[in-house]
């Protein structure tokens, strides 16, 4: 079914995250971690939709623990995506068919600024 027998978490906002990634981060090691997770998600990789940290989440400073530093404003964002995309959390899906549910419910309506526009990175994705 999917070309990986344990789909990978994620995030729910990482989809929006992974649409704009162009090898910036909070660190060297947060970009290469990113951009290989990237590249593993772009084969075909099933995901399972999570409100923990994920793979991403393992190299960034705001990662305090187990929980994140701006727990609030990241879960916001991701139950925002879950919404919008007519997902919930636990669901299981490939990242290709993630990753055009982001595009065609919220980046091409031109939704990302209401889910996410107090984000730190929102330059680059403007």
């Amino acid at each position: 079914m999917y070309p990986y027998r344990i789909p990978l978490p994620l995030r729910p906002h990482h989809g929006m995250c992974l649409a704009y990634f162009r090898g910036l981060g909070y660190s060297g090691a947060f970009a290469r971690g990113m951009e290989k997770t990237k590249a593993e998600l772009e084969t075909g990789a099933a995901v399972r939709l999570s409100l923990q940290p994920d793979k991403i989440c393992a190299a960034c400073p705001n990662l305090a623990d187990v929980r994140c530093a701006s727990w609030e404003k990241v879960e916001r964002y991701d139950r925002h995506v879950l919404a919008l995309c007519s997902l919930s959390e636990g669901t299981v899906l490939p990242y290709p068919v993630f990753s055009a549910l982001i595009r065609h419910r919220i980046l091409l309506p031109g939704l990302r600024e209401k889910v996410c526009g107090d984000c730190c990175w929102n330059g680059l994705c403007r």
